[in-house]
């Protein structure tokens, strides 16, 4: 064999392995903690990097209204082509004519101008507060989505795991009601039992394989929405690392501690009372308008020719002003006025918001706090339901294979077993969720 035939060998191999190692890492399952699943999604989440966005420019925002007390400085400059003129001048003694008004069609302007308003009555300072409050409301909202998405992946991720442990309870039974239903055909052929039996078992057997068809349906379901909440592309499997087992949950806290954490907490709240604060402050600003407005303005003109000097000549020369502008509006038609009960108005909106808001977070920490320990009941009786089930099938098995029991007998409690199973499942799940709402409410 040629060095070139097992160099060509060596690199299709390697190729081969590559490919193998790539398909195997794209079908391997990514395992997910609950932990893990909450960073991932925050960090690829869009709807968090539109709100990041609109916070730096509300920040943004601030710093233009900061920047509107510092002084504005202009460079200036033009060019103005007039008309021919007769030139115009006085007949000295002596010396000839004196043009004093000479035809310079050609004109060139430059200036340096400065513009500074040293008292608004409070306008600019007032509008800078309400900036920085619109920016920290900002802030808040941003806080708020945070808050939700983990709510919402949480949510995905406890009904994935739901989803699998359900898929995999109906699994397990459908595998043993298979085993019933070779038993019975086997007994069937031997006459031991009426075919009507076997013909129930196999509806059972059916109605069961529709079920895993719609537990493996929903798996998928929840498994592409975490998908999305994630921003995971592709079709790589996800596996949750946890099981539903409840972990224990502090509720020594009153339900007046938990309401009183909510309304500190919640960030929502939070930016309904700096959006107030930002109405208090346009209020203020609208009433600036009716004090007096005072300026400085200067310059430094370069021109030719300069219409500041006399006698006008076409020649380059050099000017400067300044100047201090004093102005008050006496009437405005009712404006200010307008713009002053708009703010106010919308100031008292949000301190309603905030009032509704602390009766509404109220209820749904007492929501929350009843979910939790009606689904952690609820666990404790399905839990109990689970073992009755199961030793009442393990009876009714010894009973059958002593022919004392019915075909119909084992299939009914092979249902109470799966339903057993299914119940306890969801209050697994319900207590989950539970607790992540409560979470959410409390504002942790």
């Amino acid at each position: 064999m040629s060095m070139r035939t097992t160099l060509l060998r060596a690199v299709l191999t390697a190729a081969i392995t590559a490919l193998a190692w790539s398909a195997a890492a794209q079908d391997a399952p990514v395992k997910l903690t609950l932990d893990d699943a909450v960073a991932r999604g925050l960090a690829n989440s869009q709807r968090l990097a539109e709100l990041q966005a609109r916070e730096e420019g509300a920040e943004a925002a601030v710093a233009g209204r900061a920047a509107a007390a510092m002084p504005l400085v202009a460079l200036q400059g033009g060019y103005t082509r007039t008309n021919h003129v007769e030139p115009f001048g006085i007949a000295q003694p002596l010396q000839g004519v004196k043009v004093i008004y000479p035809d310079v069609p050609d004109n060139f302007r430059t200036r340096i101008d400065l513009q500074w308003a040293i008292y608004t009555g409070g306008r600019t300072d007032a509008l800078e507060r309400a900036a920085r409050a619109e920016r920290e409301a900002a802030g808040d909202d941003l806080a708020a989505a945070r808050a939700d998405l983990r709510l919402e992946i949480a949510r995905a991720y406890w009904a994935l795991v739901t989803a699998r442990e359900t898929e995999q309870v109906v699994a397990r039974s459908l595998d043993s009601l298979e085993a019933h239903v070779r038993d019975l055909r086997s007994q069937l052929e031997q006459g031991l039992i009426p075919p009507n039996d076997v013909l129930s078992a196999e509806a059972q057997h059916s109605r069961e394989r529709v079920l895993a068809i719609e537990a493996r349906n929903a798996r998928a379901t929840m498994e592409a929405d975490l998908r999305r909440l994630l921003g995971m592309d592709g079709e790589q499997p996800l596996e949750p690392a946890v099981t539903l087992e409840p972990q224990p949950v502090a509720t020594d806290a009153s339900m007046t501690d938990l309401i009183a954490a909510a309304r500190a907490r919640r960030p929502e709240r939070r930016a309904l009372e700096r959006r107030a604060d930002a109405f208090r402050a346009r209020s203020d600003a609208a009433a600036s308008s009716g004090l007096p407005q005072i300026g400085v303005a200067g310059g430094y003109d370069y021109a030719s020719p300069n219409p500041r000097i006399f006698p006008r000549s076409p020649d380059w020369h050099d000017s400067w002003d300044v100047s201090v502008n004093v102005s008050w509006l006496l009437w405005d038609g009712g404006r200010r006025r307008a713009e002053v009960a708009e703010a106010a108005a919308g100031a008292r909106a949000a301190d309603a918001r905030v009032s509704e808001f602390d009766r509404q977070t109220a209820f749904e920490v007492r929501q929350r706090r009843l979910e939790i320990d009606s689904s952690h009941a609820a666990i404790a009786a399905s839990s109990d339901g689970v073992r009755s089930a199961t030793e009442a099938r393990r009876v009714v098995g010894e009973r059958f294979r002593a022919g004392v029991a019915t075909s119909t007998d084992l299939l009914d409690a092979e249902v109470a077993v799966l339903q057993a199973e299914l119940d306890r499942t969801r209050a697994l799940a319900n207590a989950r969720i539970a607790e992540a709402r409560l979470e959410r409410a409390v504002g942790r």
